[in-house]
């Protein structure tokens, strides 16, 4: 590749003219609208080359057969689109996998976009910041192909912890069926990432990856569309009903237990509620177990509180210094299966 090379995008629709390079792996693409985008040298296939002997490569990858199927061999050319029955209904994924499954403790990430329909989607994928959301990847992928979104490594796990994909479905040059457009939230439990029985095998792709389905035969998993009626009575009942604590496997001769304090476990929906209101909320749901097993000598309990900013694992650090020093002792849970985003408590 050299500057002036007229390059296509693998992984998303579009493409420009390299305008110069950045280390070894970077190349800064112009676009049609005049912004150069910094793009992995492996993600973009030279279609115009200043060489005019240079060799044009395939630029398609097929969920059927996961090789390039269509060598375009100009910028119009479309490939031919092959339909299913089973295609006719919407089915989206986001598929994670590591760089380096044989070292899960420092590997950096994919996240790749996964089509199993045949209809065109216009996309936007997301992540929920301090300040609102911020949108990581958008554009359009095509029918029964799988897309690649991002990589990223560890210290940008907790920027992904609450995912959005919104799209609309369509077809080009042929009748459809109209979708719904679709909003839909994935809250993505990053501790899975620190744990290798985590990634699974799949239909998508010939390694192991954590397979999210955002949306299945035209049903969205979750749905951001919620009165605030019902945001009301989903936390009325969440406060009269015991939360969801999932028991860990048994490791030792002393029972543990596993309690997820990431708000998105204890709530449905938490809009209307500051943050203030979810630190309490996650205080008083700390507090109901420690006091259910303060007569349960030796027994273990795993808190996950994630890395964050730090407010949450604070804020259980103090309470079990003060309220809870005569009857239970701390320590960081395992950082191979937590991270830094857990404590273990054990009971005096």
């Amino acid at each position: 590749m050299q500057i002036g090379d007229k390059v296509r995008f693998l992984n998303a629709t579009g493409g420009g003219i390299i305008k110069g390079f950045q280390g070894k792996d970077i190349v800064l693409v112009e676009d049609t609208e005049g912004f150069d985008i910094p793009v992995l040298m492996r993600e973009v296939v030279v279609i115009d080359p200043v060489n005019e002997n240079q060799v044009r490569r395939p630029n398609k990858v097929t969920l059927e057969t996961y090789q390039p199927s269509v060598v375009k061999t100009t910028p119009q050319e479309e490939y031919k689109i092959e339909e299913t029955k089973e295609g006719e209904w919407l089915s989206i994924h986001l598929a994670y996998l590591p760089i380096d499954v044989k070292n899960l403790s420092s590997t950096a990430f994919e996240c790749y976009l996964v089509n199993d329909s045949n209809y065109y989607l216009s996309f936007n994928y997301m992540s929920r910041g301090e300040n609102g959301w911020i949108s990581r990847n958008r554009g359009e992928i095509e029918p029964n192909t799988k897309l690649f979104i991002e990589e990223f490594d560890k210290t940008e796990l907790n920027d992904i912890e609450h995912i959005c994909l919104q799209f609309f479905a369509y077809k080009i040059d042929k009748p459809f069926s109209i979708k719904n457009s679709y909003s839909v939230d994935v809250h993505i439990d990053t501790v899975k990432f620190y744990k290798l029985h985590s990634f699974k095998i799949n239909d998508y792709f010939e390694d192991e990856a954590i397979l999210y389905t955002v949306v299945k035969r035209d049903l969205a998993e979750k749905e951001l569309h919620i009165s605030g009626e019902e945001i009301e009575q989903a936390i009325k009942q969440k406060e009269g009903s015991r939360p969801r604590i999932q028991p860990a496997r048994k490791k030792s001769d002393t029972p543990v237990q596993e309690v997820d304090l990431h708000i998105s476990e204890l709530l449905d929906n938490t809009n209307g509620l500051s943050s203030a209101d979810i630190l309490e909320y996650q205080l008083a749901e700390f507090r109901k177990i420690m006091d259910e097993n303060k007569n349960n000598r030796g027994k273990k309990i795993v808190f996950i509180h994630g890395k964050g900013d730090g407010v949450l694992k604070s804020a259980l650090l103090n309470e079990l210094k003060t309220k809870y020093n005569k009857t239970a002792y701390h320590q960081d849970a395992s950082f191979r299966e937590y991270g830094y985003g857990a404590t273990m408590v054990t009971i005096k």
